[in-house]
């Protein structure tokens, strides 16, 4: 794995640039058709003014674009629940209230607030029909669904939308570039070994993502990978305890993105559980913290997360590398904010585990 302190100081020289480039939303342009995650086929206004946002990943990547002022409503989710999204757009604490903590939405509020376009989850794929025929409003259901390619393409779709395929196109070629080479040769040219990893996620020792890039990104083998999930939309499937045992993983990988307070599944009680005793991540101690999904990604948190799993995975590659710097230099790109990640990692208690 080969340094990545050039990517972070090009991006931090470029950072300024491009939260100030970009067009305003565009007066004139025709309505843009979109294929949504669920295959819908959506047209949506050329200028879109007003965003209703329910599904928290799109609403982060709706920030990142430049397009923040456009939202005119938050779900439950980020208002109450979500560690980062205050962090990188404060604005969002006044804007009206659309979701309860069901994530349902209250029709009423939303009719009000005129939105030009809904954002909603594909694994909320029954409200995504009902919110359309109530709002009377083009709605596109939205999610990287685990994967790289389902994120960039969520970023340069959103572009589209909102007219801001430039910015949309910087973002891409930023995550690209970090990523690149992570997973590549040792200094002596031999490719490494890919562990075998398992991830404990959802707050459950026994739900598992069926697909997660930043393992495979970073040098692992989701165990899960290729298994069906529990229903359509949705990135996990639940498994038996012997069927863990079966795979037996190299690493376990815990989400750590809730407080330590809320966490019903620790790296400790991984350790310590009899059961789980024979497993070869536990037998040589190879359990660790992982941020994971928070109501899907935040696009700057998987970026820094895969980098974290690719030092993990592969100890002593880059000694000297700073991972809160490294952290603060992507959220300062992706949101022009300062300090975010550290902040982020002050609220999980997380600097402990993203130093192991």
């Amino acid at each position: 794995m080969r340094s990545l302190r050039p990517v972070i100081l090009a991006a931090a020289g470029t950072a300024a640039l491009l939260f100030a480039a970009g067009p305003a939303a565009g007066e004139d342009r025709p309505p843009v058709t979109v294929v949504d995650s669920l295959g819908r086929t959506v047209t949506v206004p050329g200028r879109v003014a007003r965003i209703l946002s329910l599904e928290p990943e799109v609403t982060r990547i709706v920030v990142a674009l430049g397009a923040g002022d456009r939202l005119v409503g938050i779900d439950h989710f980020l208002r109450f629940n979500d560690h980062l999204f205050p962090l990188v757009f404060p604005a969002g604490a006044s804007l009206p209230l659309v979701s309860n903590p069901a994530q349902d939405l209250s029709v009423e509020e939303a009719l009000r607030l005129r939105p030009d376009v809904v954002f909603a989850s594909p694994s909320e794929s029954r409200l995504t029909g009902s919110v359309e025929r109530k709002l009377r409003v083009p709605v596109v259901a939205l999610a990287s669904m685990g994967r790289f390619s389902g994120l960039l393409e969520e970023i340069r779709t959103l572009g589209r939308i909102l007219d801001r395929e430039a910015r949309a196109g910087e973002l891409v070629a930023r995550f690209e570039a970090a990523l690149r080479g992570l997973a590549g040769p040792d200094a002596d040219g031999e490719r490494p070994v890919r562990p075998t990893v398992y991830l404990a996620f959802w707050n459950s020792l026994v739900r598992t993502p069926v697909a997660y890039d930043p393992v495979d990104a970073a040098g692992g083998r989701n165990v899960a990978a290729g298994t069906a999930a529990d229903y359509a939309g949705s990135p996990g499937v639940t498994v038996s305890l012997e069927t863990l045992l079966l795979w037996d993983p190299e690493v376990i990988l815990v989400q750590g993105n809730y407080p330590p307070a809320d966490r019903r599944v620790t790296v400790e009680a991984v350790l310590r559980d009899p059961r789980l005793a024979s497993l070869r991540a536990v037998r040589t101690g190879r359990v660790h913290y992982t941020f994971g999904y928070w109501y899907w990604w935040d696009p700057a948190l998987a970026l820094v997360e895969t980098v974290y799993l690719a030092r993990l995975f592969r100890p002593g590659t880059d000694p000297g590398f700073d991972l809160a710097a490294f952290g603060d230099g992507v959220f300062k790109d992706f949101y022009g904010v300062e300090g975010a990640f550290s902040a982020l990692c002050r609220r999980l208690d997380c600097h402990a585990w993203t130093r192991e």
